[in-house]
């Protein structure tokens, strides 16, 4: 039998020639949250990489990277009980959680996971990869992308075959925080008995005290995933993390490879989680959150854009291209021609998003640099014009919907 067809394309993303401004992928334009002073690089290049021990299997526990990790999630503020390394999981970036987690609990070919769109495309990858299907209730496009926990819950009462439910917060690419309280309708569900699974990869750029982490402690059923690649700068080592009961964190843990986290990333993760490595995580996050404030005031001046959907608590912004530069409606034709000649022409790489629900016209754009978001103004404003003039129009080979499908199809 053949084997699913995977829905994502890397094919068609525009990476990095070493001119670019990547404004596509959300990580962080800073770089790692970490001091670079004689300390760090006596650890890192060169013949010195032995300090990390690299003749040696790394650690299979990480217990002193998860009580760091445990330290910056225990805030007090969402349960009084306190989180202990018996209750994480590290893993290769989350996504390594996420499909873990699907080989853990869920049977392949009967069973179903539900996730609500527009969200994070490795759901569905891992999903079918694990030969599983999705069952969709989306987000409220009405209600900046909100939860609809009671068409959630209906879902899970006529359907036991659904194990595990996804929810992005901050969502991507809607950048909506989702609220406690509709995650909680969903966790208090009399009957269904699997796993609420939250994505948190983006709450560090959410108001401070957001994080539902260490609220594991008070529920069984609640996995919340977290990443060091996104506020702490740091996704080229790939490091990811689950906060969860200690009885399902004993199951991911027996489930993954032995030695799954790397030396140089124990290490660098470790570095990171001290105080003053902190202090220049938050200092960069700080950049990030001005430059956001910049882009929301300063795209719509621009004529052809629309409107930000979604909410503002994450590192991107998503927004509407328009058909026209004064009143126009949301367009995938001119929304797509503009993602491709900013990455074409102009070194400027965004995410076309057109084609989820709730996001036509939609790019998302991630916050860059001063720099960065200085050069994405001013060649948007430029290309923007032209095609609304039709000085300059878009591509013509292949018919449209594939077009839209396959930029949109483009994963992260």
């Amino acid at each position: 039998m053949a084997p699913p067809a995977i829905a994502f394309n890397l094919s068609n993303d525009y990476k990095d020639d070493g001119t670019n401004i990547l404004l596509d992928a959300n990580e962080n334009a800073y770089g790692p949250g970490l001091v670079v002073d004689d300390a760090l690089k006596s650890q890192i290049p060169g013949p010195s990489l032995d300090l990390l021990g690299l003749n040696r299997y790394p650690d299979p526990h990480q217990h002193e990277l998860k009580q760091l990790l445990c330290n910056l999630r225990n805030t007090r503020i969402h349960t009084s009980k306190t989180l202990t390394p018996e209750n994480l999981f590290v893993g290769v970036g989350s996504d390594e959680a996420i499909d873990a987690l699907l080989r853990c609990f869920c049977t392949p070919g009967r069973d179903k996971i539900l996730t609500c769109p527009p969200t994070y495309g490795m759901y569905a990858v891992s999903a079918q990869v694990n030969d599983l299907q999705i069952e969709k209730v989306p987000l409220n496009i009405a209600d900046a992308f909100s939860l609809l926990p009671r068409q959630i819950n209906e879902k899970l009462s006529s359907d036991p075959s659904i194990k595990i439910v996804y929810i992005c917060s901050p969502g991507n690419p809607t950048a909506s925080l989702i609220r406690k309280a509709d995650i909680e309708q969903v966790l208090r569900h009399p009957t269904w008995n699997g796993l609420v699974v939250l994505d948190e990869a983006y709450i560090d750029f959410a108001p401070e005290g957001s994080s539902l982490a260490e609220w594991v402690a008070e529920w069984p059923n609640l996995v919340v995933m977290q990443t060091l690649s996104k506020a702490f700068g740091l996704a080229g080592i790939r490091l990811g993390v689950a906060f969860t009961s200690a009885e399902v964190a004993t199951l991911l843990n027996n489930l993954k490879a032995p030695y799954n986290i790397s030396s140089p990333t124990s290490t660098l993760a470790r570095l990171a989680l001290q105080p003053k490595n902190l202090a220049v995580m938050k200092a960069n996050r700080q950049k990030i959150l001005e430059q956001r404030e910049r882009m929301l005031k300063e795209l719509p001046e621009i004529p052809g854009i629309g409107r930000f959907l979604g909410g503002a608590d994450s590192n991107f912004l998503l927004v509407e291209i328009l058909d026209r530069g004064d009143g126009g409606k949301p367009c995938n034709r001119i929304a797509l021609a503009l993602y491709e000649r900013l990455a074409e022409t102009r070194g400027v790489v965004v995410r076309f998003r057109g084609k989820e629900v709730g996001c036509e016209g939609c790019l998302r754009i991630t916050v860059g640099t001063a720099q960065e978001v200085d050069k994405m103004l001013a060649v948007t404003r430029d290309v923007l014009a032209s095609l609304l003039t039709g000085r300059i129009t878009a591509k013509g080979d292949g018919s449209k919907d594939e077009k839209e499908q396959e930029a949109n199809d483009v994963l992260a």
